[in-house]
This record gives structure tokens, C-alpha cells and sequence, in this order.
């Protein structure tokens, strides 16, 4: 993405500010790994807009900064009203682009939920 193009993705998500509303409380960001945060080029609130903007009437459930595939991203799992499961969106931490926009259901979420509790365990082991 060209610097323009980036700059303008990044106006839009300021354009989309009164779309969390004050009903909107940001989760507290988490890192996947320390220092993940420090790496990133855009703002955790600019990010929570950019994915709120891609999921109309959503609510941010759970939100983490982490590397998946090769690229520093926001990951944002939105609760719709009235939809099971969850909308993924990754945003890329670096550029603000839209990265991934993908649905979950709740089956899928509960094996994410499994593998990332067996990843964290295993990382613990000395």
C-alpha cells in the first residue's frame, strides 16, 4: 500500500470515530508476545475503527496484537447482535490495511480457544 493510500485508509477510519459510540468500551488490547505493541505503526484506535467500519452494528468481544503469516496484525473478534459465532478482521498493524475479514462460528472459536491454551502451555514448559 502506497503512503497515500495508507494515509487515506487511515482518514477513513478517523471519519468512522463515532461508530464505537460511547456504548463501545475498548477491550484492553493484548500482545500476543511483549513488544509486539511498540512495533506497530498504527494506533490501536485506529485500528478498532478500521475493523468496527468492516462489520456494521458490531461490538468488539476480544482484541490482540500478533504475527500471523508473516505480518504484525490487529486481530478483532465482533459479536453481531442476533448472529452466533464471531467476524474475524485483521488489520495490518504496520499499513492499516484490511488484512483478513473471515466468520466463526462458535465451534471454530472453542478450537482456536483449545490450540491457543495448549500453545501457551507449551511455551510455559522450561
Amino acid at each position: 500500500m502506497t503512503g497515500l493510500r495508507a494515509a487515506a485508509v487511515l482518514a477513513l477510519a478517523s471519519a468512522f470515530s463515532g461508530s464505537m459510540g460511547s456504548a463501545q468500551t475498548p477491550t484492553r488490547m493484548k500482545e500476543d508476545k511483549p513488544g509486539l505493541l511498540a512495533r506497530a505503526r498504527v494506533t490501536p484506535d485506529s485500528a478498532r475503527k478500521l475493523a468496527l467500519a468492516q462489520v456494521p452494528n458490531g461490538r468488539i468481544d476480544q482484541e490482540e496484537i500478533e504475527e500471523e503469516g508473516g505480518k504484525l496484525v490487529f486481530s478483532f473478534d465482533i459479536k453481531v447482535p442476533g448472529k452466533t459465532g464471531v467476524d474475524e478482521v485483521l488489520i495490518d498493524a504496520r499499513t492499516g490495511a484490511l488484512v483478513s475479514k473471515s466468520h466463526e462460528t462458535p465451534r471454530q472459536m472453542s478450537q482456536e480457544r483449545a490450540a491457543d491454551a495448549a500453545a501457551a502451555r507449551k511455551r510455559a514448559r522450561p
